[in-house]
Order: C-alpha cells, then sequence, then structure tokens
C-alpha cells in the first residue's frame, strides 16, 4: 500500500540535531495517523507516496519542526511558588497560582530549567525550539486507517507524537 491522506503508518526513525549529535531513536515500531493529528506537515510531505520498506531522509528546519527559540517564553518566578520537591527538567501546564509573570501564555508546558534559592527559571520553549533536525526514518508498515482513527485523525495510543511546532513531544532524550 502507498501512503497517502488517510492511512496509518508505522515507523522507526533516529533523530539527530544538524551535527548529527543523536537526540531520539524510535527503535521499535509505532503506528502514526497519516494525515492528521500524529506528525509534523514536513514529515508527512517528505512521507507521501512511500511504500513499506522505504527509507525516507528529512532536514528540518526550525519554522518546520518545533518553531523558533522565543526568549520571550522564559521567565522567572518565586522559588515558594513551587513543590519543595523541584527538579530542573520538570514540567508544569501553566505557570503557578500567584505568579508574577504578566503576558505569559497559560495554555504552555513549561519547563524548570533552573532552581536558585528565591526563584525559578522556566522556559515555555519546545525542548527543540530553535533547532534544524535531521529524521531518518524507516517505514514499517503501511495499513487503512480506521473509521474511529479517520474520526479522531490520530491513531491515539501512539507511544511518541511528532505535533505541530510547540507541542512538546511525549519522549525525547
Amino acid at each position: 500500500m502507498i501512503i497517502s491522506d488517510p492511512c496509518v503508518v508505522s515507523l522507526t526513525w533516529l533523530l539527530t540535531d544538524a551535527q548529527n549529535q543523536p537526540i531520539d531513536e524510535l527503535e521499535e515500531p509505532v503506528e502514526f495517523y497519516f494525515g492528521g493529528d500524529d506528525l509534523l506537515a514536513k514529515v508527512e510531505e517528505g512521507l507521501d507516496h512511500h511504500v513499506a520498506g522505504d527509507e525516507v531522509l528529512l532536514q528540518l528546519e526550525p519554522e518546520h519542526a518545533f518553531g523558533d527559540y522565543r526568549p520571550e517564553l522564559v521567565c522567572f518566578e518565586d522559588r515558594k511558588l513551587f513543590p519543595e520537591e523541584l527538579e530542573t527538567g520538570m514540567a508544569f501546564e501553566g505557570l503557578p497560582e500567584g505568579h508574577a509573570s504578566q503576558g505569559m501564555p497559560s495554555d504552555v508546558l513549561y519547563i524548570v530549567t533552573e532552581i536558585y534559592p528565591s526563584h525559578v527559571v522556566l522556559d515555555g520553549n519546545h525542548p527543540l525550539a530553535g533547532m534544524a533536525l535531521r529524521l531518518k526514518i524507516k517505514v514499517r508498515g503501511v495499513r487503512e486507517a480506521t473509521e474511529q482513527e479517520t474520526a479522531a485523525r490520530s491513531v491515539g495510543n501512539a507511544a511518541i507524537t511528532l505535533l505541530d511546532a510547540g507541542t512538546p513531544p511525549s519522549r525525547l532524550h
């Protein structure tokens, strides 16, 4: 079967930065809905009309992946607003209640990047924002999408998703 909208593709991949330093490797095949919400548009464009067994090499510039790095999404909040057990790398959906940062979006996942006795540094950028990425994809299988998958525009149970810019992946090393 040829990859075309709508269908479900089973993929493995190696994701690296522009200098070929590994970022993530998907060794076991995972299914993604093609033509919906599971994959970045540039990834779908690269996979279109391929078949099982094909390898696709993609260069993703920031605007086609997770966007440019936006320094205005970095803020400082009082340490007292956070749980006692706080670690770098922890993520919070939105800013804590009582936050001081004005004009910051509330629908963003903020990552703790630094912890000081008096304050915490939060970054609302995707961890891969501003990075050019290389993606080596192996198509392991292609099948027709079910009615449920087509209605949802997603396989729904994918362990990993490559969504539109600004949406955090569920697993990255």
